[in-house]
């Protein structure tokens, strides 16, 4: 049985491996819509160009399902859209490492791990990992469910605020 300080351990470790901060969250505070990839349709040249991009992810009721056989996840906050998905990736294998077997990480933006994406078969699936919005979960109500303040940025000067998700038992 895994306790609540075991738990909040995992913050830790997400810290440490360089997440600006990191919650335990409930998968059911996790917000999925069906206009979310609408933003990744219409809006994004990676749309139906990687593995990791909407149409080959799960739909936003797939990914409501997925939730469903999860308890928690660990929600994590970087300033840097390049660095958030490798970073799930790691904290995704320290916290497998740690027992947590159905551990699975969603990123944050669009693969870029290939200059052009082999669809036939991924040439990175140990580092590949769809974002959450790629499949239907709407980061800022799910980010604002647990307490994170996020606001639309209204310059490109502004910091970025991004989260990856680990999805734990």
């Amino acid at each position: 049985m895994v306790s609540v300080k075991n738990y909040l351990e995992l913050c830790q470790i997400a810290k440490d491996l360089g997440a600006e901060d990191a919650k335990i969250i409930s998968t059911e505070q996790v917000v999925t819509a069906p206009w979310v990839t609408l933003k990744c349709r219409y809006g994004c040249d990676s749309y139906n160009a990687t593995h990791c991009c909407p149409p080959r992810t799960p739909s936003y009721k797939e990914t409501r399902e997925i939730l469903n056989s999860y308890h928690y996840g660990v929600l994590i906050m970087t300033n840097s859209l390049p660095r958030t998905t490798p970073l799930v990736v790691k904290i995704e294998r320290e916290i497998f490492l740690r027992g947590f077997y159905k551990a699975f990480g969603l990123g944050a933006g669009p693969c870029k791990l290939c200059t052009e994406c082999n669809l036939e078969r991924c040439r990175h699936p140990l580092e590949a990992r769809p974002s959450m919005e790629a499949c239907g979960i709407d980061v800022y109500a799910t980010a604002r469910a647990a307490g994170f303040n996020l606001e639309v940025l209204r310059d490109k000067e502004e910091q970025e605020t991004c989260f990856g998700l680990i999805l734990i038992e």
